[in-house]
């Protein structure tokens, strides 16, 4: 039972690790308002500097970067804003979520650049396509853009005619986009059906990406002047001396965005089998299974947004249960054994991805799979070992304890030594002085004993 207790501060430590990650801020560059009210446009003047609201999308595609992009979207036409920036830095992801971000970017009531900032990021798979929609794309150094070629997600392998269709669909869907935003449709069908992937120089080449900016100020002034066809409506921009207004993911976006994290689902799937095993094994402790229900709930909706394989599942499942057989039943260790085999061949196939990104990370799978060992040896083990072992205290905890009769003990009557204390005593059977005796009962303040089989001393 103190084993159990004490096991519960570990329990909270992996939910208050995995709280941090998740409400970890998204690394940003460094951007810096000037705060300067724009100046009035009078007669004969240029026309004054517009707002420019700054967005990220960096890390996978998903539904939570949709709702991001959506909201943004809707809030710039409410401040009227001149032009939204997005700093993208992503690997790819969800084919539903990067078609709803496009139908956006086509409805936004201003023109949306897509920057691939800072150097190093990158506009892979679905954030190239994304970039393609954009009605202005500028890369910083360093940078590179491309590897659309579609990946199926949750369905297995497919055979060859269903992938052919696939990529055929994809394909044309990126050229229809580069033709709405006149840029090189033999680009963008290359970057589907042969996954190349171009550097910014490269990019700006061929006529796929408009402006080639060092930072943030470098293309404000760049994108200065530039005309933006608006859906038949032409828009000059003006950037330079602009307000910048930064729009972060709220919180809310940020928590599940991250639990969406397959790493982190599957912590909070752990954790929250640890809890509800707490539970059941303490009824009435309630902390441990509170914990449990709400990781298994966060875990149930980030696993909803991932291609979850249930045979990875099923295994992690089988593991446990092998687990909790090692505790009652005594294999030698053959059953731990078994659960961690099964335990990591379940993680690895957890999520049915080849991306890497999509992926459970080994620097995860292993310390997770050490924590469940030593959680259901040490922990869960000393507990029901805590449960089954004889009451030690009170009354009830003398019983087959081992004395010596100190006068003859006959029914009613006797003088016994025990545990060392002096206890009445009475038996069955007579028992001489100075024969062991051992302990049966307790009545009140009187021991039953019996004569004890290894004689007397």
């Amino acid at each position: 039972m103190k084993i159990l207790r004490a096991s519960i501060p570990a329990a909270l430590a992996l939910l208050i690790v995995t709280v941090q990650i998740a409400l970890s801020p998204t690394p940003s560059p460094a951007i810096q308002s000037d705060n300067q009210e724009a100046p009035e446009e009078t007669e004969g003047s240029p026309a004054p500097p517009q707002d420019v609201l700054v967005a990220y999308l960096h890390g996978p595609i998903g539904p939570v970067s949709k709702d991001y992009v959506h909201r943004i979207v809707e809030e710039a036409g409410d401040l009227h804003a001149g032009c939204i920036v997005f700093l993208m830095d992503t690997p790819g992801g969800l084919d539903a979520s990067m078609r709803s971000i496009i139908k956006d970017i086509f409805s936004s009531p201003v023109p949306i650049i897509i920057f691939v900032y800072p150097s190093g990021a990158r506009a892979a798979s679905a954030g190239a396509i994304i970039s393609l929609a954009a009605h202005i794309v500028a890369m910083a150094p360093g940078t590179n853009m491309g590897a659309a070629h579609p990946v199926p997600l949750g369905q297995g392998k497919m055979d060859d005619e269903m992938t052919e269709k696939i990529t055929n669909d994809s394909a044309a869907y990126a050229r229809s986009i580069a033709t709405k935003r006149g840029r090189d449709l033999e680009w963008a069908e290359k970057i589907v059906r042969e996954s190349i992937s171009s550097t910014a120089e490269e990019a700006h080449e061929v006529g796929v990406v408009d402006i080639v900016a060092s930072d943030l100020d470098d293309l404000l002034e760049k994108l200065d002047g530039l005309e933006v066809d608006l859906d038949g409506r032409m828009v000059t921009l003006r950037t330079a001396g602009a307000d910048i207004r930064e729009i972060k993911p709220s919180l809310r976006e940020r928590f599940l965005g991250r639990i969406s994290d397959p790493n982190i689902a599957y912590l909070l799937m752990l954790l929250g089998f640890f809890g509800l095993i707490f539970e059941l094994q303490n009824p009435g402790a309630i902390f441990p299974g509170v914990i449990g229900a709400i990781s298994i709930l966060l875990a149930f909706y980030a696993l909803q947004l991932l291609p979850v394989n249930y045979a990875g599942v099923a295994l992690i499942v089988l593991a446990i249960i092998m687990f909790l057989l090692e505790i009652k039943i005594p294999s030698g260790g053959l059953l731990t054994v078994g659960g961690v085999v099964a335990m990591v061949i379940g993680s690895i196939m957890f999520i049915d991805s080849p991306l890497p990104f999509m992926r459970v990370s080994l620097s995860v799978i292993i310390p997770a799979v050490v924590f469940t060992v030593l959680f259901f040896v040490f922990a869960v083990g000393m507990g029901l070992r805590a449960q089954r072992k004889k009451v030690s205290t009170g009354t009830k905890g003398i019983i087959g304890e081992i004395g010596v009769a100190k006068t003859d003990v006959v029914e009613g009557e006797g003088s016994v030594f025990v545990h060392g204390e002096f206890w009445n005593a009475y038996s069955d059977e007579k028992i001489p002085a100075g024969k062991k005796v051992e302990v049966v009962d307790v009545n009140g303040m009187m021991l039953k004993v019996k004569p004890h089989k290894e004689g007397g001393i």
